[in-house]
């Protein structure tokens, strides 16, 4: 979802570096590559961590619960909004096949942001890594999202901007299209797995498309 649907992995990070800066910490950008893609659980233990909290229960949830208020607050206000060409990409292959998405944002902000841009019908399945044992770059939350779908992993495209997202889907096996992040491009080695690296939505669009001709299978993003 973030940086494939929305504008919002630069929410993530101001979140996490105000998070850490009222507790008297220097969030860099060495720290942000660290977490992306991490599930919600693992990178507010990071943070939570690196803040000065420690990492028991009660002081990583309440590191998670304070800086997903400040996503709302964000979707709220109208900080959140669809990449250029994502609703017609959405609303394209949906229309063909059943589609997932694999995210690493928790349920509460999957379920707002798709609620509040009017695509969760879209949707056949949604995953947050939350709710699998673990995040990206592990594969989990991908096969989760093929198991929903009845598709075989296998069967299945993925379509991915991050380092960790791009490691993930190809570890489950799925053909991955990239759509890299121009503010974290993914690194080169996970660049390399993915079947097209897209200039837009609209290219990763057709290729979806194209694949998708003749089955009935799913898509997982």
């Amino acid at each position: 979802m973030d940086g494939v649907l929305v504008e919002s992995e630069h929410l993530w990070e101001e979140l996490w570096t105000a998070f850490a800066a009222r507790r008297g910490a220097a969030w860099t950008a060495e720290q942000t590559r660290t977490v992306q893609g991490m599930s919600a659980p693992e990178w507010a233990a990071h943070l939570a961590a690196f803040s000065g909290l420690g990492t028991d229960d009660g002081s990583v949830g309440a590191t998670e619960h304070e800086v997903v208020d400040g996503m709302i607050a964000a979707l709220e206000g109208g900080r959140i909004e669809l990449l250029d060409g994502a609703r017609e990409m959405v609303v394209a292959v949906s229309d063909r096949a059943p589609i997932a998405l694999a995210s690493s944002a928790p349920r509460r902000v999957i379920d707002a942001v798709l609620d509040h841009h009017g695509l969760t019908r879209r949707f056949t399945a949604t995953v947050s890594s939350a709710e699998v044992p673990r995040g990206k770059p592990a594969p989990d939350v991908y096969l989760a999202a093929a198991e929903r779908l009845g598709a075989a992993p296998a069967r299945c495209l993925a379509v991915e901007d991050s380092s960790n997202g791009l490691r993930a889907a190809a570890a489950a096996g799925m053909t991955v299209v990239a759509i890299p992040n121009p503010t974290y491009p993914p690194a080169q080695d996970a660049l390399a797995q993915a079947a097209l690296a897209a200039r837009d939505h609209a290219e990763v669009r057709d290729f979806l498309l194209a694949n998708l001709a003749g089955t009935t299978e799913g898509a997982a993003r």
